[in-house]
């Protein structure tokens, strides 16, 4: 299959063309209040973007729950799935229809499940205006497969802007297939558009999805499952007065100039809460254990969760897979691509309770999550979490394992772009031609990682780790992870294994304006 394609040119300082006028901050009404518009927002770097619409009520809608992609035909070990990235619309808001960019015209998309072992092929077709980058995050995959950010699907009528100095197409057009060889534990992992300096606002448009991984392991845990197993894809969004996404993209159209107004640099935040794309949505319960699959698909925005008048969170897993023991949390602080695999015991709650998933990093209405209402007892065929000792896989790395050390820092300065600052791994803007570091397969390697300026959530592609050391607040980093939660100032300390594949793959910050403003760094796994 063929490598990952960069064009000829990196166009790198192109987006010194953005506009650096002080956007107007547009009066919005926010469900219980507003956040201010600060640079940092109760933790979360960025800036609020206010709604110019009018939000819902929260606590009103029911939790929709994205529904489950059937193969259109199986083969043996290998099951065929076909998606159409387009445009679609959804009932978001109580007055207009909000468009979405999503997969299948929908937003989240479908829900993809894997079995570990088996060859998963994803057809997907671009309809949609711009090109597209799919990467299936925290998938173990070939670098040809990764969704690498210059490996573009190109629309079918791509005509214009998508050529490179010898006036060549780069990358595919109209369709092409991902190939995953689906060799890793079962964990939640999810897809999302990778395209590179336009992931912000063509995820926050709605090109994000669930991938789960299972396997016999998982089968055997008693865990619960069916509709008691339910994926929770939390982001923030604003909204236009047309009931669009409110984004300060510099060309709306996203095909030529890429990036923010810089007030905008740092993050963007917004000021409706969703929940697979159902704001402050409901749930109802029975008193029996549920199993929650959380994920933080915002651009910018970290959550710090909590059941209110409710039992505390049961963490099972993290972002690959089962933890080595479950290990309860009154909160969870979860960064920008971070999985939490949860069970919460509802069982000493009676018919009428009301539990509150609130945010204790926000204010107003983004204080507020989503809400679960207890119907009453019932059976319960799963079974407590205290069984997953001696999984396997869990094995935990050690300094002996250790044959290299790096440090990367992330920060914004180091590289300017017409007298404006870059977001910058050791100093360094993104280039596809610059490799920042080559490990060898099979082998770990110890990387240190420092943020500055800002807070910083760090995510390696391929290369799972084990964090050693951490500094700030906050649990949820035992077991193996992608994605690391970094304060302003924070640093961790990470045992990386890479295994599996040799190529090139991409560590970035997961906050998505500052991928798209070049923090971001190539690795050659050889």
């Amino acid at each position: 299959m063929p490598a990952p394609v960069a064009p000829s040119r990196r166009d790198l300082f192109r987006i010194g063309g953005l506009a650096l006028t002080t956007p107007v901050l547009l009066a919005g009404c926010g469900a219980g209040g507003q956040e201010s518009a600060n640079v940092s927002t109760q933790g979360s770097a960025g800036r609020l973007l206010p709604s110019e619409a009018t939000l819902p009520e929260p606590f009103v809608r029911a939790l929709p729950v994205p529904r489950v992609l059937e193969p259109v035909r199986t083969d043996g070990t290998t099951e065929y799935y076909e998606i159409t990235q387009k445009v679609g619309s959804s009932q978001i808001l109580d007055g207009p229809k909000t468009p979405v960019w999503g997969y299948d015209g929908t937003f989240p998309g479908p829900t993809i499940v894997s079995r570990r072992g088996a060859r998963t092929v994803v057809r997907h077709r671009n309809e949609l205006p711009v090109p597209v980058s799919v990467h299936l995050h925290g998938g173990r995959i070939a670098a040809d497969q990764d969704g690498y950010p210059t490996d573009l699907l190109h629309p079918a009528d791509a005509t214009q802007g998508d050529l490179d100095d010898q006036g060549e197409m780069v990358g595919r057009t109209g369709a092409r297939d991902y190939v995953y060889d689906i060799d890793q534990p079962a964990a939640t992992l999810w897809y999302h558009d990778h395209r590179m300096d336009f992931t912000g606002p063509q995820v926050y448009r709605g090109l994000a999805g669930f991938h789960l991984i299972t396997d016999d392991v998982e089968k055997g845990l008693g865990l619960p499952e069916g509709d008691r197993d339910i994926p929770l894809l939390i982001a923030d969004r604003s909204f236009a007065a047309d009931g669009s996404f409110l984004y300060p993209s510099t060309d709306p159209t996203l095909t030529k100039t890429p990036g923010v107004s810089e007030d905008y640099m740092s993050g963007v935040l917004g000021d409706c809460v969703l929940v697979n794309g159902a704001p402050w949505p409901v749930m109802e319960v029975e008193a029996v254990r549920y199993r929650f699959r959380i994920l933080n698909a915002a651009n910018a925005r970290r959550f710090r969760l909590r059941l209110q008048d409710g039992p505390a969170f049961v963490q099972i897993g993290s972002d690959q897979g089962f933890l080595p023991e479950p290990v309860e949390q009154v909160r969870i602080d979860v960064a920008q691509g971070e999985r939490f695999d949860v069970v919460v015991d509802f069982s000493g709650q009676r018919a009428g309770d009301e539990v509150t998933m609130v945010n204790e990093r926000g204010s107003g209405g983004t204080a507020q999550v989503m809400r679960f209402v207890v119907t009453g007892k019932a059976d319960d065929p799963s079974r407590p979490t205290d069984e997953l000792t001696g999984l396997p896989e869990l094995e935990m790395l050690s300094e002996a394992d250790v044959v290299a050390t790096r440090e990367f820092t992330f920060r914004r300065g180091g590289a300017q772009a017409h007298g404006m600052s870059l977001w910058t791994v050791n100093n360094l803007a993104f280039d596809p031609d610059h490799v920042i570091a080559r490990p060898r397969l099979g082998t770990v390697e110890k990387w240190i990682v420092t943020a500055q300026n800002a807070e910083h959530p760090f995510h390696v592609h391929l290369g799972a780790f084990q964090v050693v050391a951490r500094s700030g607040p906050g649990g949820g980093t035992s077991g193996w992870k992608d994605t690391v939660n970094l304060d302003n100032g924070g640093r961790a300390e990470l045992l990386v294994r890479f295994d599996g594949h040799r190529g090139t793959y991409v560590l970035h910050c997961h906050n998505l304006e500052h991928e798209d403003m070049m923090m971001m760094a190539n690795f050659e796994v050889v």
